[in-house]
């Protein structure tokens, strides 16, 4: 069986943030970090060279295979702030119609800057993923 190819790493999570080189792009995901951490109540760690991580599951994919992967997370890309919700984002389409401008993909969560959303109904929603 393939292991997952994402893991997590000793990486510096502050470098990494300190490397985005958009401005804002580095000032919102500074912000995501300190909401995650405040609501995973674990400390944050490089998944891969991208992906910021915090706390543990385990997921089963379609073919029955296991692998460890973050509860939840994010990843500053090149087009979007991609917030990966645990549990999916069906469940919250409720809170994703006054979440603001947004797009979604599968449990990926993709965010052009933290200014279009409305921060307190993205907060319930990260709030309410972390409990699944």
């Amino acid at each position: 069986m393939a292991e997952a190819k994402t893991k997590p790493t000793n990486a510096s999570v502050t470098a990494f943030l300190n490397a985005i080189a958009d401005e804002q792009v580095r000032k919102d995901c500074k912000a995501i970090a300190k909401l995650l951490q405040e609501i995973t109540k674990a400390k944050p760690q490089m998944w891969g060279g991208a992906i910021i991580g915090f706390g543990l599951k385990e997921i089963q994919y379609a073919g029955g295979r296991t692998a460890d992967w973050p509860l939840m997370g994010f990843s500053p890309r090149k087009a979007n702030i991609v917030l990966y919700i645990n549990g999916g984002l069906k469940r919250h389409a409720e809170l994703l119609t006054s979440l603001g401008t947004h797009k979604t993909g599968g449990g990926c969560l993709y965010l052009k800057r933290l200014s279009d959303v409305h921060m307190p109904t993205l907060t319930k929603l990260l709030k309410a993923s972390a409990k699944v």
